[in-house]
């Protein structure tokens, strides 16, 4: 169940080893979350759900996805308007420069963070690892009030790991990303996803639900809300989901892929300009198309894009686990079914483990585990 790159890469190993597999996804096409697709009007390649950056050190993952189409060499920018003044992000020597009006070098402005805030040796919520991080005048310009509008609750019951993901640079460097392999399917996601699905082991049904499928099968992958899955029997896991304005421009409207927008007033998160996502193609018409991003919470039925894991969802968490242990024939993945923060390279890197696991098993007349990656712990 779920036709994202989770399932599909799944989907496509087992295939490759022989096992016949029916992936169905309730939406009209493959990708998931990652679906790309391009504008009549203008030509423009459009992340349907937001924007998605590929980037990964890991050279499996690399040589795999490379297989099923041309990717395009590129380097992500992300810059913040606050206060009336345009940062880049995410925070480097230049954004700590212009913010304290200074000219630190490297070594001075590392020294000057540290005076900040006293190191916190183990941080225990999304404030304490950005405090640590980069003090509190930083952490309230720039993440305190933007982490409100993304998750809806207070940062301090948000886990440490969500700002983990970000970097903090005594240098120049704006690369939001450091990793090795950083590029964009040159025609779209969906292209990459609907390559890897296409084997003849494999059908694909959209517009499908798998709560309507009639068919008995050996093995069910299940990709979507582990709650979902077990008809929120025992209550709905936290989730954020976002809504898309869009907003139609001549010229270009932003100067970069994506500005973010943290002053408390403003009512979106972000703004994304799709043609600076794909800057190789050649674009027929003087429009460009901005979107505005708004985070809220999620309700049955919409789409689901971050998991909270705050206490409560994290004991509820437990409880669901259980109940999939003791359900045999499923194995749960993705980030809805283990229901984790996780990015691009990281869910695809999951499927291959879950699939070797499930090939193994599978091949010698064995069920695979209802979990490859485990989903409790610390988040």
């Amino acid at each position: 169940m779920g036709a994202g790159f989770s399932g599909a890469v799944i989907a496509r190993k087992l295939a490759e080893a022989g096992l016949s597999c029916l992936v169905v996804d309730e939406r009209d096409h493959p990708a998931g979350n990652c679906h790309t697709s391009e504008d009549a009007e203008t030509g423009i390649m459009i992340h349907r759900y937001g924007p998605h950056i590929f980037h990964t050190d890991d050279d499996e993952i690399w040589a795999f996805v490379a297989k099923f189409g041309e990717w395009m060499p590129y380097r992500h920018s992300v810059f913040a308007t606050v206060g009336g003044e345009v940062y880049s992000l995410p925070v480097n020597l230049l954004t700590i420069n212009q913010f304290f009006h200074s000219a630190m070098v490297p070594a001075e402005a590392e020294e000057f963070i540290k005076t900040l805030q006293p190191p916190i040796a183990d941080p225990a919520n999304f404030r304490e690892q950005a405090l640590s991080m980069v003090g509190e005048r930083l952490y309230e310009t720039f993440f305190r009030h933007y982490t409100e509008k993304q998750w809806g609750v207070e940062p301090e019951l948000l886990p440490a790991s969500i700002l983990k993901r970000l970097p903090l640079r005594f240098s120049y460097d704006s690369n939001y990303f450091h990793h090795r392999q950083q590029a964009m399917p040159r025609d779209g996601y969906t292209a990459i996803v609907a390559a890897i699905l296409d084997h003849r082991n494999i059908e694909l049904r959209l517009g499908v639900a798998s709560e309507t499928l009639t068919e008995t099968f050996d093995h069910t992958f299940y990709s979507g809300g582990i709650d979902r899955y077990f008809g929120y029997c025992l209550g709905d896991l936290g989730y954020r989901t976002l809504r898309f304005e869009e907003v139609r421009t001549t010229g270009d409207g932003l100067g970069c892929p994506v500005m973010n927008f943290p002053d408390p007033g403003t009512p979106w998160t972000r703004m994304t300009e799709h043609r600076h996502l794909s800057p190789w193609r050649n674009h027929r018409s003087p429009i460009s198309i901005i979107w505005k991003e708004y985070a809220q919470s999620a309700v049955r039925g919409s789409a689901l894009f971050y998991p909270l894991r705050l206490a409560a969802d994290e004991r509820l968490l437990e409880a669901y686990v259980g109940l999939a242990r003791q359900r045999p024939g499923v194995t749960f993945f993705g980030r809805l079914g283990s229901y984790a923060y996780i990015d691009m390279d990281a869910a695809i890197r999951r499927a291959i483990d879950t699939a070797a696991v499930a090939v193994r098993a599978l091949t010698s007349g064995n069920s695979p585990p209802a979990f490859v990656h485990q989903p409790l712990g610390k988040a």
